[in-house]
């Protein structure tokens, strides 16, 4: 059994790989589909004695396997966005305070106490749909916000606008998050000069609008909001934990998740700094489901353990990872 109150209490990177190195023994014990995942791997406890060596399961089964310990019960499901028709990620989540606990905790540790800003939302696709891990951590933020204008914006640009407005007149401290296509559309509407707002952007064109790498995207949005950074949150429907950017498009992890990158033609070996390759992701705060995951994602990590997202496997990109599908 794991100690959850040791998750967030991490300090070193030895207590993180202990920790971790505890958590796979456990999910190997009690999380039967990871467990099959890791005989079928030839990975045990005893021959796994260092984090690189932790098996992580593509993230695909959370689309078609319930990943979560055996005697656990899932308190909520997470749901991924998906195209109609597509199949869409589930994660099971057994007890939502882990959750909680994850995403203000991360959120203090990169910027103080959400009560000291005003919270507002462009969420419009997150929104319109229902499990979003993303709506459930942005409605908790709004609500311990201590500011009156803090919420959420579906599509009243015009609101939003003179909202934002009135809050740099007052000199508030605010946080602006957005999906990318959203803070796109704003944009098109006025011209801003934000001095007193984080803008971060949480990602995708949700199919809305073209893709843009991020250079172009972040540019674009610097003129077009004012400011001089645009900050960015790297989470997901399979995680409790997120990575954060205060821009450039640099993230640093909480102390209770790390990144590593695969060889995208050998998933099973882990790579040094600096090289491209499939992004790695443990997140100890997934006690209860898996805390080892092989996303879609490419990146590439930096000596202090930031990291990058350069964009995302294709079909014919991820055959090494079909070696590892049960």
């Amino acid at each position: 059994m794991v100690n959850t109150q040791k998750i967030f209490n991490i300090k070193t990177k030895a207590e993180f790989n202990a920790l971790a190195l505890q958590t796979f023994k456990h999910q190997f014990k009690t999380n039967m589909v990871y467990k099959e995942f890791c005989k079928h791997l030839g990975k045990n406890p005893i021959n796994v004695n260092s984090i690189e060596k932790i098996p992580f399961i593509p993230i695909d089964f959370f689309k078609s396997k319930i990943i979560l310990s055996d005697k656990e019960k899932a308190e909520t499901i997470f749901t991924s966005s998906g195209t109609t028709g597509s199949v869409i990620s589930k994660h099971y989540v057994s007890n939502i305070n882990l959750y909680k606990e994850s995403y203000i905790k991360a959120f203090r540790y990169f910027y103080g106490h959400e009560e000291d800003y005003c919270v507002l939302a462009l969420l419009p696709s997150y929104l319109e749909r229902q499990g979003s891990s993303l709506i459930y951590m942005v409605n908790d933020l709004i609500d311990k916000s201590s500011h009156p204008e803090s919420g959420f914006f579906l599509k009243d640009t015009n609101t939003l606008i003179t909202t934002l407005k009135k809050l740099e007149a007052a000199k508030t401290k605010t946080l602006l998050i957005g999906v990318s296509f959203a803070l796109l559309d704003l944009i098109e509407e006025t011209h801003l000069n934000l001095k007193n707002t984080i803008v971060m952007e949480t990602g995708g064109m949700k199919g809305r609008r073209k893709e843009m790498i991020r250079e172009e995207l972040h540019d674009t949005l610097k003129n077009g909001l004012g400011v001089s950074k645009i900050h960015s949150e790297y989470g997901m429907t399979e995680l409790l934990s997120q990575a954060y950017s205060k821009g450039d498009g640099i993230f640093h992890c909480p102390p209770w998740m790390k990144v590593l990158t695969r060889d995208t033609e050998d998933p099973l070996s882990i790579q040094e700094y600096g090289k491209t390759g499939g992004v790695n992701v443990i997140d100890l705060a997934n006690v209860n489901s898996c805390s080892f995951i092989a996303t879609q994602d490419l990146g590439k990590i930096y000596e202090d353990d930031s990291f990058e997202i350069l964009g995302r496997f294709d079909h014919s990109d991820i055959r090494g990872c079909n070696l590892l599908v049960l």
